[in-house]
């Protein structure tokens, strides 16, 4: 099981990938990083990406008695789908894509993985499955 540095090595041999970050979410600082930043500073790009993870985290569906739902009285009859917790970002760029992954933690799960690919070298879906893999395997601590 991979620790922060050898996780963001991983990261950085996917194809077309530029930068990667462990990013606490909560705080905005970079836990660890590699590779290049889109904007020339690690700390900046660890705390934009802890910005659009808090985002997402806190992001809420509406419900069935929101008016903002559009639901009908005959709609809410039927049981409102569970809401699934996000399980990553993406964030396309005309330079790149950006690849934002929750790690699951035994302690709070304010823990995300950042990926900076390169757009036309890099591989989104691959980058998708290798992260979750990463997160999943990812010991702190």
């Amino acid at each position: 099981m991979p620790g922060i540095d050898e996780c963001l090595l991983e990261a950085m041999s996917l194809p077309g990938a530029r930068g990667a970050w462990l990013v606490d979410w909560t705080s905005g600082l970079a836990l660890g990083s590699a590779g290049e930043s889109p904007v020339g500073d690690h700390e900046t790009t660890a705390a934009e990406s802890a910005e659009l993870a808090r985002a997402a985290a806190e992001f809420e569906s509406p419900t069935a008695d929101s008016p903002a739902s559009g639901a009908s009285a005959a709609d809410a009859v039927l049981p409102e789908p569970a809401a699934a917790p996000v399980e990553d970002l993406i964030v396309t760029t005309r330079a790149g894509d950006h690849v934002i992954r929750f790690v699951e933690t035994a302690f709070d799960s304010s823990v995300c993985l950042h990926l900076w690919l390169d757009r036309s070298t890099g591989n989104l879906a691959l980058a998708r499955i290798r992260l979750g893999d990463l997160a999943r395997r990812l010991v702190l601590g």
